[in-house]
């Protein structure tokens, strides 16, 4: 469907959405308006997707709104066969998805964890890929979840200009007023640009504990960790005293640790009119010094514009080039002394600094008790999450996201991340190009390189001449080629018994083909562990959900 076709749709359905509105006002008995201007408009890109009803003065607006587009696909690069992740396919324009827990969580004595994958396929300019926990209320309708839809956690990633963040963000109640105010973590202390722009699949996880701290990984990996009570901005607790607003600096308050020496006289000597700099009268003209060439003469090859009105543009002259005659001499044009420092200058005098007999130090009000304060020592026991949503907007298309989990136990969601991002991973890993390839295209951008593969390459040969010179005779203490081949075969036969490992897989890694195997013994090690993992996804301890198969989204 042509967007020309979709603006009709929506035309004739902001017009129905009118004559309602305009027969509600008539049936309530509304006085008309002798006058009455009516806007339509469509935003592409809102919230949500609603009709607003605006009446201002002699005028009505009503503005459709349109979302973002979402799709379900796998991923441009890497693709593990058959998977395929929730995508946000818009630019410049807001998304909205949402879905309900299959269970409350409650803060209480258990953890909370939060895991999902995100990968910005076409890298990130400016928008999120964060996610929002959304706090349980009885008038919480995901067919109306916005941006003003009040949340509990926001988690994730989000990036515009060279400002690249990893939220974490918690609304507080406060227990005086009842009011919410959101708390933000202070910034991991890692580099953060990799994640956003590598074009891989990255897994973000959010541990909270009920001894409040928390931890915030990537890839399994910790980046940031803290405590509820210290480590958030701004605090959760205010400060017990605050300063007295209506307290007021003296006015002989004397804040300068320093003052110029009252007994302090300018010497006799002292002459504050002798410049900073002075001719050299030590210097000479060079030799050849054309003293009556100019610096530039007209260009004698230019010529006046057939246009040239010189009654209009005046008259007009060469443009000035520099003087040829001036290229072989030291110099031409008047011959001026150069400037040196003058040794006789002082410049003004002041007063040397002594230390001030008055001085008060620095002012600062008087402490009070803060009206405002109070003490949760348990900030863990935050309001409790029924849905989770994304809410997002960007000026990137085809951020994916795929494999949301929300549960009690760590062991949990690292299975659940064995399972997902893990193949994820294996597969980009097997895709990317060997070793000696990525050596030359460091080498590439980096050439002092080649000094260091060269010695590294020379280093075996001089250690092997080494040791012929020793003549050391070791050859009853080493196996040959043979037996070592042997030995390998047997212990390759050792490895599989009844489809199972009895040793490490990374035992198969030889150097004949070492990227292959590797690749191989990685495959076959993840295939064992997988043999149990969705009996623990399973388990009634946890609840969780695959954002493709196991939840329906609300727009």
């Amino acid at each position: 469907m042509h967007k020309t076709e979709i603006l009709v749709i929506f035309l004739a359905v902001t017009v129905m959405i009118l004559g309602v509105l305009l027969l509600y006002e008539e049936l309530l008995g509304v006085k008309k308006k002798e006058k009455q201007l009516v806007f339509i408009c469509f935003q592409w890109g809102c919230d949500f997707f609603t009709s607003a009803y605006i009446s201002f003065k002699d005028s009505v607006f009503v503005c459709v709104c349109v979302l973002g587009k979402w799709e379900v696909e796998e991923l441009k690069e890497n693709t593990v066969p058959g998977d395929r992740g929730l995508v946000l396919k818009s630019v410049a324009k807001h998304h909205a998805m949402s879905a309900m827990l299959t269970k409350e969580f409650i803060f209480d004595d258990k953890p909370l964890i939060v895991q999902y994958e995100v990968n910005f396929q076409e890298g990130i300019d400016c928008g999120g890929a964060y996610i929002k926990l959304l706090s349980s209320s009885n008038d919480l309708n995901l067919e109306y979840f916005f941006d003003k839809t009040p949340y509990t956690i926001m988690f994730g990633p989000d990036k515009c200009g060279e400002d690249y963040k990893l939220h974490f963000i918690f609304r507080h109640k406060n227990p005086k007023t009842g009011e919410y105010d959101e708390k933000h973590a202070k910034r991991p202390d890692v580099d953060l640009k990799k994640f956003y722009l590598d074009k891989k699949t990255h897994l973000y996880t959010l541990v909270l504990k009920p001894d409040d701290t928390f931890e915030i990984l990537i890839d399994q990996l910790v980046v940031s960790k803290g405590s509820l009570l210290e480590d958030m901005v701004p605090p959760v607790n205010p400060h017990k005293e605050i300063d007295d607003p209506s307290d007021k600096k003296p006015d002989d308050w004397d804040e300068r640790p320093k003052i110029p020496d009252p007994n302090a006289a300018k010497p006799d000597d002292w002459d504050e009119d002798e410049p900073s700099k002075i001719e050299d009268p030590d210097a000479v003209k060079p030799e050849g010094w054309l003293d009556d060439e100019p610096q530039y003469v007209p260009d004698p090859n230019a010529e006046k514009p057939k246009d040239w009105d010189e009654e209009m543009d005046g008259e007009w002259e060469a443009p000035q080039i520099p003087n040829p005659k001036c290229e072989a001499a030291p110099g031409c044009g008047p011959w001026v002394r150069p400037m040196k420092n003058n040794p006789n200058y002082k410049g003004k005098w002041k007063a040397p600094l002594i230390d001030n007999p008055n001085y008060q130090g620095i002012w600062s009000p008087r402490k009070i008790p803060n009206p405002d304060y109070f003490e949760d020592s348990h900030p863990f026991k935050m309001t409790a999450v029924s849905a989770i949503g994304l809410e997002l907007w960007s000026m990137t298309s085809d951020i994916y996201f795929d494999n949301f989990i929300i549960c009690s136990e760590k062991e949990v969601a690292d299975r659940w991340a064995a399972d997902g991002w893990g193949l994820k991973k294996l597969v980009a890993g097997a895709n990317e190009p060997g070793m000696f390839t990525q050596l030359l295209t460091a080498a590439e951008d980096h050439p002092w390189l080649w000094v260091l593969y060269i010695l590294t390459l020379a280093l075996p040969f001089k250690c092997k001449l080494i040791l012929n010179l020793g003549e050391l005779d070791q050859e009853g203490e080493e196996l040959d080629d043979d037996e070592i081949e042997l030995e390998e075969e047997k212990e390759n036969e050792d490895t599989a018994e009844d489809g199972k490992m009895s040793k490490p897989a990374c035992c198969l890694i030889n150097c004949k083909d070492m990227n292959r195997t590797f690749v191989d013994c990685i495959a076959d090690n993840y295939r064992q562990l997988s043999l149990n993992m969705h009996n623990l996804l399973c388990s009634e301890s946890s609840f969780f959900f695959d954002n493709l198969q196991r939840v329906t989204f609300h727009s």
